[in-house]
């Protein structure tokens, strides 16, 4: 059975052990994770664009 105490316990030594990031791990951060939504979306443009293309061969 999970006792609520001590997860609680837990969960506070944890928030306690977490060290905030600095602006240079969190820019590079950010940078992964636009370039990942970019290349997604080109990844999904490039699809779209390809299949818009072969409709209008077959108008």
């Amino acid at each position: 059975m999970v006792n609520p105490r001590q997860t609680l316990k837990d969960m506070v030594n944890t928030i306690k052990l977490a060290k905030k990031s600095d602006k240079d791990d969190y820019m590079q951060h950010l940078r992964l994770v636009l370039l990942g939504i970019a290349g997604i979306g080109g990844i999904g443009f490039i699809i779209e664009f390809t299949f818009a293309v072969i409709n209008l061969g077959h108008g």
